[in-house]
């Protein structure tokens, strides 16, 4: 099951709606995946400086004082937001690898890292997720969502989607990836971080791995199709924008529409009914083995490219 949702957001006007429009999707998509929930937000970024989403199972201890504890680590003053489980770090640029290997020590989880990203998930309906985290007040230009029903590792915070295994990179997945073990070996050989066993996060270091090799993420996604056993749907975002990808046989549901202000993506339909001019967008399946992708960089349409 599971459920995907995702929203590119065109006309700027719309931008301090982006959070109200992804919360409504996500719990839609409630009955495709009730057990945990994440969103991945992409906001504003400042000069200089980086993000960091943490959480911590207990996190008044664990966020007590802790931009003075990071600031030798950082180089620099550390300025942390609290929300519920998660905090936002803000960070000197630069800095990321260092304040990790701290946050490490000090048991504290790393959910994302990047200059605009933020991304919180947990275990729960995703109405209650999406209220702890104030989700439908949050701003940004686009962003990424997740309703999860565990099939092939437990239900904890760290298995939830969306994964972030590079800057400002993440991905959410449908479906199930059969060489995931293998492959999750090949890429820590190669230095690319893995911390679960889950095979949505191999789908996220692979895609890191091959950027970081040259490939734009368009060509990411296209090695995907051959370099990945298994069924899926994925929908990955970066600083610019998001893409959408489909195995060959594309068993698992997938929804597209597009208008003059948004392209929005959602696992059924009905997770799309009420977003602002729904009624006149071009609605569509997207085609199996086909990358789509949208770039704020760029024009934005779709860059398809069969497989």
């Amino acid at each position: 099951m599971c459920g995907i949702v995702g929203l590119f957001l065109k006309d700027r006007s719309l931008e301090p709606r982006l959070g109200e429009m992804l919360t409504a999707m996500l719990i839609t998509m409630t009955d495709r995946g009730p057990d945990s929930a994440g969103i991945a937000i992409y906001g504003g970024e400042t000069p200089g400086r980086s993000k960091m989403t943490v959480q911590s199972d207990d996190p008044d201890t664990a966020f007590s004082d802790l931009g003075a504890k990071l600031q030798d680590a950082a180089g620099g003053p550390v300025n942390v937001t609290v929300k519920s489980t998660h905090a936002v770090l803000d960070i000197p640029a630069g800095s990321t690898a260092k304040v990790r290997a701290a946050l490490n020590e000090m048991g504290i989880r790393v959910m994302s890292f990047g200059d605009s990203l933020e991304i919180y998930k947990e275990v729960g309906l995703p109405k209650d997720v999406a209220a702890r985290f104030e989700l439908a007040k949050m701003s940004g230009t686009h962003g990424i969502g997740h309703t999860r029903m565990a099939t092939e590792s437990a239900v904890t915070t760290m298995g939830a989607h969306p994964f972030n295994t590079g800057p400002d990179q993440c991905l959410v997945h449908n479906g199930s990836l059969s060489n995931h073990n293998s492959l999750r070996r090949k890429l820590r050989r190669e230095g690319i971080h893995i911390e679960t066993e889950n095979d949505t996060e191999v789908g996220a270091a692979y895609l890191t791995w091959k950027m970081q090799n040259g490939a734009t993420l368009g060509e990411a996604l296209e090695s995907s199709l051959q370099d990945l056993d298994g069924f899926f749907t994925f929908v990955v975002g970066t600083k610019d924008g998001f893409g959408v990808v489909r195995d060959p046989i594309a068993c698992k549901p997938a929804v597209m529409a597009e208008t003059d202000q948004y392209v929005a993506f959602g696992s059924e339909y009905r997770a799309l009914v009420d977003l602002p001019g729904i009624e006149t967008a071009r609605v569509w399946e997207p085609e199996p083995a086909t990358v789509y992708f949208w770039s704020h960089n760029d024009t934005p349409t779709a860059t398809e490219k069969a497989a």
